[in-house]
């Protein structure tokens, strides 16, 4: 997060939870925002009054009211905790592996629930605390690629932001430099440009030293020492045939996820078909409310997009509207960015803004500042953040130019 602050240094690419955590301190601290800051207020709405302001929670005498909403809930919310059939049976421990920390794993046959990214980790917790046996139960393959700044740059590369006719050389690049011996656990039935990879460069490795086993399959049901377990071989669809197994298992660790935070605080009418949810102007701005920007809220799939540069850009966009009424894109216009994103994306695999890689997100930035002359004086804070006194000045004699032209008339 905050990598588009110009304050906040990183000591690596891929920053620790300690160190992402001390960097969102000190940035509050630097700038005295504890005084703006009210914690323990669940968001049960967001409207405007008479004068176009927003309020929150219909209280504009507690909390005043805004020009702008910036809903900044994640993708992330409650850990989502599936029961399994017959779990009361189980003789052992389950956490959900967001709830790893202080657990004990010594010595002990540890299965995971789960193919993304928290499977990952929760697998490399289980070596770190040196259990006896790692098997990860995987219903899906999932794409993984190298944590390399160079690989996955190439692969945000594609501005189009879909799968083509030639995705097929990264995909076989990956299978044979990559994944190797182990390509049998590779997506047969989707490509890269449609679903989220996994980064993460340990992985095969702990595979290949007999540390853990990746198991393809369906649960059956849990018994008390483990887990029956239908294992399919590569391409065979979900709830397809297979081998049947017991995997043993003293801790089951449910790598399955969040649910998304919901955005129903905001306007009814920012949900409104065929415009809804991920489907909105550069896929954070509701087209009805252009001075609302749901930053990373909205998120479905993509490339190289995690916590980088776009959120600075995204807020910056957000503020060019608010001081720029000649800036700001009217509902119609928007839609009409939706439109074209559609029909240019009529041909993926997937809908239109449910996928994106970060080259095509930088393609969408570029546009919609190109496209209109009254943008082009924020390019430089848009994109860098910087000069913005000169569009500053040009606003207020706009808007005095304004002023004079009503009173002729």
């Amino acid at each position: 997060m905050f990598r588009f602050h110009p304050s906040v240094k990183w000591e690596t690419a891929y920053p620790k939870q300690e160190q992402i955590k001390h960097e969102i301190v000190s940035l509050w601290n630097r700038y005295e925002l504890e005084s703006r800051t009210v914690f323990d207020t669940p968001v049960q709405s967001v409207k405007t009054n008479a004068d176009g302001k927003w309020i929150i929670n219909d209280a504009e005498s507690q909390y005043g009211n805004f020009d702008g909403i910036i809903a900044a809930v994640g993708s992330c919310g409650d850990p989502k905790m599936p029961s399994l059939p017959n779990q009361e049976t189980f003789t052992g421990q389950i956490y959900h592996s967001s709830d790893l920390d202080g657990k004990d794993a010594k010595g002990k046959r540890v299965v995971v629930i789960g193919g993304g990214a928290s499977a990952i980790e929760a697998l490399e917790w289980a070596v770190q605390a040196d259990a006896a046996r790692i098997d990860v139960l995987s219903r899906s393959d999932k794409w993984v690629i190298p944590r390399n700044v160079f690989v996955d740059v190439l692969l945000a590369c594609n501005i189009l932001g879909q799968e083509t006719r030639l995705s097929w050389i990264p995909e076989a690049f990956l299978r044979k430099l990559f994944y190797r011996d182990l390509e049998d656990i590779s997506p047969s039935d989707k490509g890269i440009f449609t679903d989220t990879p996994t980064v993460n460069s340990q992985l095969f490795q702990l595979i290949r030293d007999g540390k853990a086993r990746w198991l393809r399959g369906d649960i059956l049901s849990i018994a008390a020492t483990g887990i029956h377990f239908t294992h399919r071989a590569q391409g065979v669809p979900k709830s397809g045939p297979g081998h049947e197994i017991l995997v043993e298992a003293d801790t089951i660790v449910l790598a399955t996820g969040f649910t998304r935070p919901s955005l129903a605080f905001l306007p009814r009418d920012a949900f409104t078909p065929p415009y809804a949810l991920p489907n909105w102007y550069l896929q954070v701005f509701p087209p009805p409310f252009p001075s609302i920007c749901a930053t990373n809220s909205t998120y479905v799939n993509a490339i190289g997009t995690t916590g980088h540069y776009h959120i600075g850009i995204y807020t910056r966009l957000l503020l060019m509207f608010l001081v720029d009424p000649l800036s700001r894109p009217t509902c119609f216009w928007m839609q009409r960015w939706i439109d074209m994103t559609r029909l240019l994306k009529r041909c993926a695999p997937t809908a239109a803004l449910d996928f994106f890689t970060y080259s095509e997100l930088m393609y969408w930035f570029v546009f919609v500042v190109l496209v209109n002359p009254f943008r082009w004086k924020w390019a430089l804070f848009v994109f860098m953040g910087i000069g913005q006194a000169l569009p500053m000045t040009v606003v207020r004699k706009e808007k005095a130019l304004k002023r004079e032209a009503q009173k002729v008339k």
